[in-house]
């Protein structure tokens, strides 16, 4: 049983990472320069930081409910 939760935790970890370093990539594509104000580098870099750790935390917590429902459901048939 505690094998599983380190299993668990690992799975976490690297899904998270994963869609973290996605969500920046993704945020790349995005001109948010021209909303931001001129010379305000670190506020810029920093809301692509925060944007990216929110999207990719997001779409990892959808990935990760998804696949512990999956785990689950074997158990409804018992």
């Amino acid at each position: 049983m505690f094998n599983d939760f380190g299993q668990m935790a690992l799975v976490s970890i690297f899904s998270h990472l994963v869609f973290i370093s996605l969500a920046w990539w993704a945020l790349q594509a995005v001109r948010l320069d021209q909303v931001l104000k001129p010379n305000h580098v670190f506020q810029a870099r920093l809301l692509y930081i925060l944007l990216a750790v929110f999207l990719g935390s997001t779409v990892s917590n959808f990935f990760l409910d998804y696949l512990q429902w999956s785990r689950q459901l074997p158990l409804m048939f018992q």
